[in-house]
C-alpha cells in the first residue's frame, strides 16, 4: 500500500489533521482579503484560529463528524456546515475574550459560513478520496 494509501487508513487522525489544515486556510485566506498576511498578523491569526479549532472540536463529535459510517456517507454532509455554523458563536465569544474586543453578529455569521464553507469542501475531498482509496 502507498503511503497514501496509509494516510487515508487512519481515518480520524486524517480528519484532525485536515480539519486544521482546513481551518487555518480559512483563517489565511480571512485575513488575505482584508490584506492582512504580514507576520505582524499572527497574533490575530492565532485568535482567530483557535478560537474556531476549539469550537470545531467541540461541536464536530456531537455530529458524528469523527464517526466512520457518517464521514463516509456523502448524504451526511450536511452535518458539516451545520456544526460549523453552530460553532461560530462559541468561536467569536472565545476570540472576543482573547482580544477584548465585541463579538460582532455580523462576523459571527461570515465567520460560520465561511469556515462551513472551507470545511465542506476539505471534508468532500476527504470522503472522494476514501472512496478512492478503498
Amino acid at each position: 500500500m502507498s503511503l497514501f494509501g496509509e494516510i487515508m487508513k487512519n481515518n480520524k487522525t486524517t480528519l484532525v489533521v485536515g480539519d486544521l489544515i482546513a481551518i487555518a486556510l480559512v483563517t489565511v485566506i480571512g485575513f488575505a482579503t482584508h490584506g492582512e498576511t504580514g507576520i505582524s498578523f499572527l497574533p490575530r491569526m492565532a485568535a482567530s484560529f483557535f478560537p474556531v479549532s476549539v469550537s470545531w472540536f467541540l461541536l464536530a463529535p456531537w455530529f458524528g463528524l469523527f464517526d466512520e459510517q457518517i464521514t463516509s456517507n456523502s448524504k451526511l454532509l450536511w452535518r458539516i456546515p451545520l456544526a460549523m455554523l453552530l460553532s461560530a458563536p462559541l468561536a467569536v465569544i472565545l476570540r472576543a475574550t482573547l482580544l477584548g474586543a465585541a463579538a460582532l453578529p455580523l462576523f459571527t455569521l461570515i465567520l460560520g459560513l465561511t469556515s462551513a464553507f472551507g470545511m465542506l469542501i476539505w471534508r468532500a475531498l476527504y470522503l472522494f478520496l476514501q472512496k478512492r482509496t478503498a
